[in-house]
């Protein structure tokens, strides 16, 4: 596992912007695996600045996203959908066709998760996954307890995630019980994985990732097991954090 320490947001949405940008410039096609949130936004703000300016193509680029509310339509200003769309997907040149969010609208959620889980394969799986980390360790929906042989499943979201998600709605009412996503295999199948920290709420998170077990109670640390995993975080979020230095 590699750490790239930078020193605040700015920096580390910056440098994992580069690091996208940079394998684009270098491959024909490319299937990235994509995140919402808060922590992702700044990145997609830099690959739209210089998509804008350099004119870093994505025709040859499909795209899927780590997961999806349940009861959330694609045009709900909720859904992760739309938040793809307006933070990324509409200010760039790729094909609506090459989309992939699981709908959280089948009414046969058991097949929706194998056929999400199906295109992964058939699309020869992703070739650089972005990640978030929860303060309790969960990766895309996946939280403490989850299989690490778990492939796109349907979950129910725990009172702390829907807690940290209530900023983007109304009220806490408001926030899904269930989601739609993928499972800790079926990230940990990615040929990179780009995990990306910032700020103190990370801190305990970054503490256990890198200086504790590999175990499924903080589904992240099945990363440091990956052969291709590289992390970029802010100082705020390394704090604490015993020889950083040793993961370089």
């Amino acid at each position: 596992m590699k750490i790239i320490e930078v020193k605040n947001y700015q920096e580390m949405s910056l440098a994992a912007a580069q690091y996208i940008i940079n394998m684009l410039k270098n491959t024909s096609k490319l299937t990235l695996g994509l995140a919402t949130g808060g922590t992702p936004q700044g990145v997609y703000q830099h690959l739209i600045e210089d998509y804008k300016k350099n004119g870093t193509s994505y025709a040859q680029v499909t795209s899927f996203n780590l997961d999806e509310y349940i009861g959330l339509s694609k045009d709900d200003p909720n859904s992760y959908y739309r938040y793809m769309y307006e933070n990324l997907f509409k200010h760039i040149n790729i094909s609506l066709q090459q989309i992939n969010i699981p709908s959280g609208m089948n009414t046969n959620l058991q097949s929706e998760c194998e056929e999400y889980e199906n295109k992964i394969h058939q699309h020869g799986g992703i070739d650089l996954q972005l990640l978030g980390i929860g303060s309790n360790g969960h990766i895309g929906f996946n939280e403490p307890g989850t299989s690490f042989q778990s492939k796109t499943h349907v979950v129910g979201l725990t009172q702390s995630t829907r807690e940290a998600n209530a900023r983007y709605f109304t009220s806490i009412e408001e926030v899904p019980t269930q989601a739609i996503t993928m499972g800790i295999q079926s990230i940990y199948k990615s040929k990179e994985i780009l995990l990306l920290a910032s700020g103190k709420a990370k801190q305990d998170a970054m503490v256990k990732l890198l200086n504790g077990d590999v175990t499924e109670s903080f589904p992240a640390s099945i990363l440091k097991q990956h052969p291709n995993a590289t992390i970029i975080a802010d100082e705020e979020a390394l704090f604490g954090v015993k020889d950083v230095s040793l993961f370089r």
